[in-house]
């Protein structure tokens, strides 16, 4: 495993790290906590030290199982995401009074004295012009509950306006179906030294190239219910890619790059850019971690192989996708 700087936190992070929305069950399927906390044992054992959860993921047990690893594990850091486990999302979620709240919930949920970083969890636009968030951020900064914070976005934009304040890291959609980010976005974030987390790094997975035309999933899992944005920003499922057009776009991407692990593959392709401080792809069993992790251990990608990723892209996604996020 190899290790990058998240931004202004000095934390040396895993460049394969945990996203925690699964943890523990797939999309609309109960928690079990024993799978969980040997997913993240597994992780572990991978070379994995950072995990990003959320106050919202399997009803704050994410947070929990998190909380309890991390009080054995003291070279492990964490971010959570707060503001969006009461939904219809709005942005009344983000302001000072809920946020302290919910501060309050995520240090009780994970029993430590202090979050290493907590990301505002998809706020609305509205949110980036509200200063009085930001600074009770601050606040909580000073008072010692959080130690860094940031956001967590669906557009380039929020991502941009967010600059504005003192965030010490984004988290973003980026994959080989979303692209956009890695223009402006991210050179901006290296002059401002803010690290990014790129979610979303499979497409809900899409991209490990296993999807079929006719691959059911579970009725209630999000991949089923919000194709077209019915729960929540339809970005976030699929990458917002027409499920049809994924599945020729990865099944061509695995042709010309000549490769069986087109999981592995996507993963790499986003540590290739050195903007990124982690790539945070779901396990909601131990035996997906070597999956993802095995992305480190693969030699760059060639000039040739960046470049078909783009043509795959140019021909399948980028419109509508890229005029959207």
């Amino acid at each position: 495993m190899k290790f990058r700087t998240l931004g202004k936190t000095g934390y040396s992070i895993s460049e394969v790290s945990l996203g925690t929305w699964q943890l523990g069950g797939k999309w609309g399927t109960p928690f079990d906590p024993k799978d969980a906390e040997e997913t993240l044992a597994e992780a572990y054992d991978h070379g994995v030290n950072f995990f990003d959860t959320a106050d919202g993921y399997q009803d704050g047990n994410s947070e929990k199982t998190v909380g309890k690893f991390v009080q054995t594990h003291p070279d492990v850091h964490f971010t959570t995401k707060i503001g969006r486990k009461e939904m219809p999302l709005t942005v009344d979620h983000f302001n000072p009074e809920h946020l302290t709240r919910y501060v309050e919930e995520s240090l009780t949920n994970m029993g430590v004295d202090a979050l290493d970083m907590v990301l505002l969890h998809c706020p609305p636009m509205q949110t980036y012009y509200m200063p009085e968030t930001f600074f009770t951020m601050d606040k909580l900064k000073k008072a010692g509950k959080i130690k860094n914070y940031g956001v967590s976005v669906e557009r380039v934009e929020e991502g941009i306006k967010a600059m504005s304040y003192d965030i010490s890291a984004v988290e973003i959609i980026f994959n080989m179906f979303r692209l956009r980010p890695a223009d402006l976005f991210f050179d901006l974030a290296k002059q401002h030294n803010i690290g990014i987390l790129a979610r979303v790094p499979l497409a809900s997975g899409l991209l490990t190239g296993k999807f079929t035309a006719d691959t059911k999933f579970a009725p209630e899992d999000h991949r089923t219910t919000n194709r077209n944005g019915e729960q929540f920003d339809k970005g976030e499922t699929f990458s917002g890619v027409d499920y049809l057009t994924g599945v020729k776009a990865a099944n061509e991407l695995k042709e010309r790059l000549g490769t069986d692990n087109l999981a592995a593959t996507a993963l790499r392709f986003i540590l290739m850019y050195d903007a990124v401080s982690a790539v945070i792809p779901g396990a909601s069993n131990p035996t997906q971690i070597d999956r993802n992790t095995t992305a480190a251990d693969l030699p760059a990608l060639s000039d040739e192989q960046m470049q078909i990723v783009r043509d795959v892209y140019n021909k399948y996604i980028k419109n509508p996708v890229e005029y959207l996020w």
